[in-house]
């Protein structure tokens, strides 16, 4: 199984970014998909979650500008990033678990490489 995240960079204060998640080695239609990141000195948070139909959840801090989708005909998953802010800046990991009725109390087991997001002013 591997989970291999792109997209990351660095971009101005209010600007986008789209990171992407390429899937191999399960079943990608039939697990709940999320992604977190960790900033330095921070534990490491969940940002949004998906689930097969492509129904999602997101963390408070994101709702209105992240959009979390994903192609289950490519084995790609999504996170559209608008309005970033510094406070943004982290590692961005992508991350596969068990199929759940609710995929926010999954435990992610498989995890990507991360992809370095910094926003500056």
């Amino acid at each position: 199984v591997q989970l291999v995240e792109s997209g990351g960079g660095s971009v101005q204060a209010g600007g986008s970014l789209r990171l992407s998640c390429a899937v191999s080695g399960l079943t990608y239609s039939s697990v709940c998909m999320g992604w977190y990141r960790q900033a330095p000195g921070k534990e490491r948070e969940g940002v949004a979650v998906i689930d097969d139909a492509g129904r999602a959840s997101y963390a408070d801090f994101v709702k209105g500008r992240f959009t979390i989708y994903r192609n289950n005909a490519d084995n790609i998953l999504y996170l559209q990033m608008n309005s970033l802010k510094p406070e943004d800046t982290a590692m961005y990991y992508c991350a596969a678990g068990p199929l759940a009725t609710d995929c926010r109390r999954v435990v992610f087991g498989v995890w990507g490489q991360g992809t370095q997001v910094t926003v500056y002013l």
